[in-house]
Order: structure tokens, then C-alpha cells, then sequence
């Protein structure tokens, strides 16, 4: 955006000048920008000079330094040595020349580019962001109420996914003495696959409430979103909470987000997030009866170090349900609404190939739509499949999006 230079002299700062000299590109005090053209002479003036700009005729003229505003900044002294100081301000490294005034490492001081610290405003450093403290109320956050109402019969089927997550978390925590004993390898980490919408997030939480368990619900983007800086911090809040209960499971959701392969490009927040996460795998003791479960549906991008043994080295398949199961997932959740009459849980499942659980759930959510709209208070077979032909269309037309972006 260029500046519209006012009545008086405007203080300048030259940022660029044409290969012939005749014109300058202006930075101003606020940010905004010019140029100024002169054809009978090129300007001779070095970039970084000031100078003082007149509106009326666009009179340019050389102006000492000190005329250009110095604002000062905020930061937390890094690096102190007797030439040069390093100061962290907003994420970004200033170089500073070292001057007279007492300051050390981990203050946090106000500072021009010029004149270097001016003054020490703490002796702590600050935070950048406004993040409360990582305590014990913040990972009561991230504690799940437990319900008593969820059971093993209000997920609809995959029978044989359910058997083997009962076996890997359930039973180990429940029985964790008796498998002490053996001399057992004690389950640390398994580590749930599959397409969104199969029942991971609801079969972790059903097996920690039929086990009696502590639940601790971790999204992978909420914990960079609004922990930034904190990450490390805030897991090792919540696993040591988790390690004093009796039973404990803790569970996150989206892991390939915050524990993605260690590569050059990854970032360093990622980094240090992956190398906490094995650390605290890795420090639990036999008396702690924890199972880590973690939820993806990309368990190619996950850090290798993390399926590793003693880690997430168990992994559970949730494959999209089958017919059979689609009829159990449908039948289970007309459970729980007020339904009148026959309803064709075989034509719907039949209709539904490679459907989620999620999708078809959503059925339901439309079918109660046209029964209240037809002023009734219970869901008949027509309801059911109007839901049905509504998810169908929007699915058709999202699969339709997919189709022309690929294309493109």
C-alpha cells in the first residue's frame, strides 16, 4: 500500500533505488511505502539512509539517523557474550551489540536494535503466548467424565475387533498382578487403524469405563494448536496424573499429527513432541498400570521409533463393517431413539456398502429430521429410509467433488 505523503516533511528510511538511481523505494515509521522519482540527477544515497520527503514537490533530502523513530522491543536475553547479545523476541533471534547495562541470560528486557538492552523488565523470562500455567486443573481437561451407561453392547458390530481390544487393554489392565507375576511384558501402547468414522475414539472409551479406568482424551491438533510451547509440558502432566490412579488409559486421537515421521523437514515443535511421547512410554514402571492407546488413519506417517517394542507395538484394524455388521450397527442404534413399527435394518445394510459406522449413524440424525418435520415424535420406516436416500445424495456428491478435484 503506498503512502500519500503529507503537507510537512515525512521521515523516510531508503530500502531499495532503481539500477539507474532515479528512483527510491520508501519505507516509512508505519509500515506503509513509496517512491520517489528524480529525472534530471540520480539519488547517490546507500540503501538504509533517512531521509526527509516534502509532499508539495516531492523534495527529497539526506537527514541524520536519530531522525528515524527507534522503536524498541520485547525479549528474553538467550546468549550473553562480551561483544554481541542474543535475544529471543516473538520467536525471532535479534543480534545486539553487548552494552554496560547489567542484564543475564533467562531476563526479560527491553531493547532497541540500535542501543541494545535499555532496560531488564523481569528477572523470568515471559511467555509469548497466553497460555495459563500446565497444572493439574488444565489436565482435568483432558479427563473424560466416566459414564456408567456405555457397554460392549453399544458398539455394533466388528465382533473380532472388539475381542482383540478387550484382550490388549482390558484384561491387562484389569489382571496387570497377575501378569506381573508370569513375568509378562507388560502392554504399553496399541495403536488403532482404520478410516475415520469405524469406532475408534467410542471402543477405547467403552473398555475404560467397563475396566474401571481413568480416560484421558488427547487431540493431536489441539495439543499444538493450544499448547504451543507447552507440549512436552502438558504430557508430562498428563502422564504422570494418569500413572497415580489405579487404571489408566490414555488416548490419542490423530496421532500422525503430532507424532509424524522425524524428517528433515519436520518441524521442531513436531520433534520434541515425538521425543517426549518415547520417553514417557519408555519411563513407565511395573506399577503403573497405564495402557497408551493411539488412533490414526494414516499409521504410515507415524515416527518409526514409536512402533517399536515396548511402544505402540500392538496395532488393532477397525476395517469398514462388513454387511453383517452394518445390520448390528443400524440395529444397536435404533436402540437408543423411539422407533415405531418394522424397520428394514436388511434393506438399508444391504444398500450401505463401504459405509462407516459414522455414516450410517447419520441416517438416523436425518430420519428423526423428516419425523419431526411430519409433526411425529417417533421414527418410522419411511423416516428410515428418506435418512437413508439424504446420506446417500450427500455422500454421492462429496465422492463427485473428490472425483473433479483429482481430475484437476
Amino acid at each position: 500500500m503506498d503512502a500519500s505523503v503529507g503537507q510537512r516533511s515525512d521521515v523516510a528510511r531508503v530500502r531499495a533505488i532503481s539500477e539507474d538511481g532515479h528512483r527510491l523505494h520508501l519505507e516509512f515509521p508505519s509500515g506503509q511505502s513509496a517512491t520517489v522519482d528524480r529525472s534530471d540527477q540520480p539519488f547517490e544515497w546507500p540503501v538504509g539512509s533517512v531521509v526527509l520527503v516534502r509532499a508539495q514537490d516531492n523534495h527529497i533530502e539526506l537527514a541524520p539517523d536519530a531522525v528515524w523513530p527507534e522503536e524498541s522491543w520485547v525479549g528474553v536475553v538467550r546468549l550473553r557474550l562480551d561483544d554481541v547479545t542474543v535475544v529471543d523476541s516473538s520467536g525471532r533471534l535479534r543480534l545486539i551489540a553487548t552494552n554496560a547495562l547489567e542484564y543475564r541470560v533467562g531476563n526479560t528486557v527491553e531493547g532497541r536494535d540500535a542501543d541494545g538492552v535499555v532496560r531488564v523488565l523481569d528477572e523470568k523470562p515471559i511467555r509469548y503466548l497466553d497460555i495459563p500455567g500446565v497444572d493439574d486443573a488444565v489436565v482435568e481437561g483432558f479427563r473424560a467424565a466416566p459414564s456408567g451407561s456405555e457397554s460392549f453392547d453399544d458398539f455394533g458390530g466388528l465382533a473380532h475387533v472388539v475381542a482383540r481390544a478387550r484382550e490388549l487393554i482390558e484384561l491387562p489392565l484389569q489382571h496387570r498382578d497377575a501378569l506381573s507375576k508370569i513375568g509378562a511384558r507388560p502392554i504399553k501402547g496399541v495403536l488403532f487403524t482404520g478410516p475415520p468414522g469405524t469406532g475408534k475414539t467410542m471402543l477405547a472409551r467403552i473398555i475404560a469405563n467397563q475396566a474401571g479406568a481413568e480416560f484421558y482424551e488427547i487431540s493431536g491438533p489441539e495439543v499444538f494448536s493450544k499448547w504451543y510451547g507447552e507440549s512436552e509440558e502438558l504430557l508430562r502432566r498428563i502422564f504422570k496424573h494418569a500413572s497415580s490412579q489405579a487404571r489408566s488409559i490414555i488416548f490419542f486421537d490423530e496421532i500422525d499429527s503430532v507424532a509424524g515421521q522425524r524428517e528433515g523437514d519436520a518441524h521442531e515443535a513436531s520433534r520434541r513432541v515425538v521425543a517426549q511421547l518415547l520417553t514417557l512410554m519408555d519411563g513407565f514402571t511395573p506399577d503403573q498400570n497405564v495402557v497408551v492407546i493411539a488412533a490414526t488413519n494414516r499409521p504410515q506417517d507415524i515416527d518409526l521409533a514409536l512402533r517399536r517394542p515396548g511402544r505402540f507395538d500392538w496395532d488393532i484394524d477397525f476395517p469398514l463393517p462388513g454387511r453383517s455388521d452394518r445390520g448390528q450397527i443400524l440395529e444397536v442404534t435404533a436402540t437408543r431413539l423411539r422407533t415405531h413399527g418394522s424397520l428394514p435394518h436388511d434393506v438399508v445394510a444391504s444398500k450401505t456398502d463401504s459405509w462407516s459406522a459414522a455414516e450410517l449413524a447419520a441416517i438416523w440424525s436425518e430420519a428423526a429430521l423428516l419425523a419431526v418435520a411430519d409433526e411425529r415424535d417417533e421414527i418410522i420406516a419411511e423416516d428410515y429410509l428418506g435418512g437413508y436416500a439424504r446420506v446417500a445424495a450427500q455422500r454421492q456428491r462429496v465422492e463427485d467433488d473428490v472425483l473433479r478435484g483429482e481430475a484437476t
